[in-house]
Formats: C-alpha cells, sequence, structure tokens
C-alpha cells in the first residue's frame, strides 16, 4: 500500500461518525460531468448509505462539486487524495476508511463513477451479499448479464482475462474483472491487511483473498455499458503476479 495514499486518510471530510448499514466507495478522476447525477440517483434510491468519494485531485473539479453535494446530503463523505495513485489503493483506501469509522458499516458496495454501471443495480449487490456471506459480484457473462457498446476486440480480451483469471484462482463465478460489487465488512476486515494492488488487479486479489479465507462469493446479472475508450487495464503478468 502506498504510504502517502494511507497518511490521506486523516483528510476525511464529511461526518464520519454517523449510522448507515451500507458504505458505497466511489472512486473518481475528472468525473466532474458525472458525480453529481450519479450522487442524486443513488441518494434517490433510498438506501441507508455513506457514500464515499475518493478523488485522486482531479483538474476539473471533481471534488468541489462533492463539496457542494454535501450541504444537501449529510450522508456524503469526500477523501482528496494528493496525486493519481490508481484504483487499487483507492479501493483499500476506502475500505480502510470504512473499518476506522466509529460506526462501520455491515456492507461495502464499490463501483465505477462513470455511469459504466448502473446505480440500480445497486439493490441487487446488497441483496445477494446478505444472502451469502462474503461477497457478491456483478456478473456480465454469467445469466442474464452483459455488456453494451463493447469492441469485437475488447470482448475477446476481457474474456481471455476472465478465463485465465479462472484458471489461476479457480473460484466458481463467471466475472473475476467486475467493479461493481457488494463486500460484507467482516471479510473485508480480515483481508485488508493483505491488499497490495495498485490499480485494476484489485478485482481479482480481492475474489482470490476471499475464497483463501473460505468466504462465499457469489454473481448476480449485471449489464455494463461501456462510457470509455481503449482496451483492458489488466495484463495477463498482473493476473498471474496475484497467485503467487
Amino acid at each position: 500500500m502506498n504510504q502517502t495514499a494511507t497518511a490521506d486518510l486523516l483528510s476525511i471530510e464529511g461526518d464520519s461518525n454517523a449510522r448507515s448499514e451500507i458504505g458505497l466507495i466511489l472512486p473518481t478522476y475528472c468525473e466532474a460531468s458525472n458525480i453529481e447525477k450519479l450522487i442524486s440517483d443513488i441518494e434517490s434510491l433510498g438506501l441507508d448509505v455513506r457514500l464515499l468519494v475518493i478523488d485522486d485531485s482531479s483538474p476539473d473539479g471533481t471534488a468541489n462539486i462533492v463539496r457542494e453535494l454535501q450541504r444537501k446530503f449529510q450522508n456524503v463523505l469526500l477523501l482528496v487524495r494528493s496525486s493519481k495513485y490508481g484504483l487499487g489503493t483507492a479501493i483499500t483506501d476506502g475500505f480502510r476508511a470504512f473499518l476506522s469509522m466509529k460506526n462501520p458499516p455491515a456492507y461495502v458496495v464499490t463501483m465505477d463513477a462513470d455511469y459504466s454501471h448502473s446505480p440500480t443495480d445497486i439493490p441487487k449487490a446488497i441483496s445477494a451479499a446478505k444472502q451469502a456471506r462474503g461477497l457478491a459480484i456483478g456478473s456480465r457473462y454469467c445469466k442474464g448479464g452483459g455488456v453494451v457498446k463493447w469492441s469485437m476486440p475488447r470482448r475477446i480480451t476481457s474474456r481471455v482475462a476472465n478465463i485465465l483469471a479462472s484458471l489461476l484462482v479457480r473460484a466458481k463465478i463467471h466475472d473475476y474483472t467486475s467493479g461493481l460489487r457488494c463486500y460484507s465488512t467482516k471479510l473485508v476486515k480480515e483481508m485488508v491487511p493483505d491488499l497490495h494492488s495498485q490499480t485494476y488487479e484489485i478485482h481479482i486479489e480481492t475474489i482470490r483473498q476471499a475464497r483463501k479465507r473460505a468466504f462465499d462469493i457469489t454473481e448476480f446479472p449485471m449489464t455494463f455499458l461501456n462510457r470509455k475508450n481503449g482496451k483492458s487495464k489488466l495484463s495477463a503478468n498482473e493476473i498471474k503476479e496475484l497467485t503467487l
């Protein structure tokens, strides 16, 4: 874990002493065009939730938009990190932040902040996690799941990455790289000391840690809407390193 990123946990803005059943981590970098609507859509779901936005000093003013929203929504928290440390450290910092609070949530949800994940799938994630004992994953590849606006090369790359992860980690699931998830806080507490991912490999590492500790891992169908151009951000070497 990057020590600078961890030190920034002392700078959480907002009321972190409130009690909520659900903690929701929103890692952001240059999401000024999405963050206000996304938070408003999540709030409209009527969940007992604390939203923790972890912003890596976005130059587009994402953090300032969140500060304005905090005037309206008392359950919104903000952690601004001093540099772009990566998704893996953002999620781990979010885990540590919730665990350090006076009243930690019972479950922690992670999702993308660019509308690749629909806010309406959050209740599905929570429901699936409550029925299991550990981790519920929004799956693009189980029955009922899917992807929208993906090129054929990206579909192939994602499938290959998931096949490779399946061969190495051997959890009985279809989608290892989905970012929409709900974790039990008990699982989070046990695995946080052993999380070391810097970027997108965090998704596979947390599955490996859950399986290693004999926690349940379940899936629920989800449709992923591609909002960003580019190729898969996980390399074969990153996946392999997580199993060593």
